[in-house]
């Protein structure tokens, strides 16, 4: 089934509707892994035409995600990433979390865009930006759709260096993602100092419960059967 392109046709009625000259898309990657940060691009397009076959980057494979990411460097008007820490999320919770490295990723642009395109149903975000919020806005609009390539580009090599410490955890493979290889060495090696220590999938490490960490406020953005994911 042919794929349809992402088009500017949010980032036209929101410049229409709000006068805003400058548009960013935003999207996220990492929320469901295991381990690493969750990363969050920020990206501004303009209106011109995207490189050919742009799309939500689980859309598209390793291979081409990388040529994209190269291609959207030089053709985005500007882009810049945040993070947020294994660390933070077991603080924060995933929401305040994504909020800390979508906050990051904006104030770290070198223009203050004059509203923001979120990728979902949920602001997470809120003020002092104007969000408008777009379900599967990395498949239909442009800017998130390459905020969503170069996130998770930036993140793979992030937890692909991580990994050069941690051989027996495939993070180069799975980015930090549950997998039969990561699974079989969180039973046999415990966690990692990247691992987060509040998610219930330490329940089911027995040997290792010492290390959890537990977080006062639940965190309602990652339900708990995606945290498990062991059975």
């Amino acid at each position: 089934m042919p794929i349809t392109p992402p088009t500017h046709r949010v980032e036209r009625s929101i410049r229409a509707k709000t006068g805003a000259k400058v548009v960013a898309g935003i999207d996220e990657v990492g929320r469901g892994a295991w381990a690493g940060p969750v990363t969050v691009c920020a990206a501004v397009t303009g209106l011109r035409r995207p490189p050919e076959g742009l799309t939500d980057s689980k859309l598209l494979t390793a291979k081409r995600r990388t040529e994209l990411a190269g291609l959207l460097d030089e053709w985005v008007s500007a882009h810049a990433l945040g993070h947020s820490s294994s660390e933070e999320i077991d603080a924060l919770g995933m929401t305040a979390a994504l909020r800390l490295a979508a906050s990051r990723a904006l104030e770290a642009l070198p223009v203050c865009p004059d509203a923001v395109i979120l990728d979902g149903k949920h602001d997470y975000l809120g003020g002092p930006w104007q969000v408008r919020t777009v379900i599967k806005g990395d498949q239909s609009c442009i800017s998130v759709a390459a905020a969503s390539v170069l996130a998770k580009v930036r993140r793979d090599a992030l937890m692909a260096e991580v990994g050069a410490d941690h051989a027996d955890f495939g993070f180069a493979d799975n980015a930090g993602y549950p997998s039969p290889v990561h699974k079989t060495a969180l039973q046999a090696f415990g966690p990692t100092p990247h691992h987060r220590m509040s998610w219930a999938f330490m329940d089911a490490l027995p040997r290792w419960q010492h290390l959890k960490r537990t977080r006062l406020v639940p965190d309602e953005e990652t339900p708990r059967a995606e945290q498990m994911g062991f059975f």
